[in-house]
């Protein structure tokens, strides 16, 4: 069971949107993050820091012959605080339809 609980960290739509695009996968390059929410560099990775110091996003550095990449992924807590956010979000909307019915 989800126990819904609102998040400001993950509510923000740029990290709401990574946390999204990070649930669906085990772990992702930063390029693809970035080109998915269609924002900088520097716009993704200001993110990616206070999702990493909230302990909700792990991201490794790897060198290699075509230079550094950067992967990132949910931690666990990340998996949970979208979850709960999402499970939030949910109960806030379905709400409202349900007391406009």
């Amino acid at each position: 069971m989800i126990v819904a609980r609102f998040d400001e960290v993950v509510h923000a739509p740029n990290r709401l949107k990574i946390c999204a695009i990070l649930s669906a996968v085990d772990t992702a390059d930063f390029a693809t993050v970035r080109d998915g929410l269609a924002v900088s560099d520097s716009v993704l990775s200001k993110h990616v820091a206070l999702l990493q110091a909230s302990g909700y996003v792990a991201v490794e550095k790897r060198f290699g012959d075509a230079g550094r990449r950067t992967s990132l992924s949910l931690t666990t807590a990340g998996r949970r605080a979208f979850d709960e956010h999402v499970a939030a979000l949910r109960e806030i909307t379905e709400g409202d339809a349900r007391a406009r019915n």
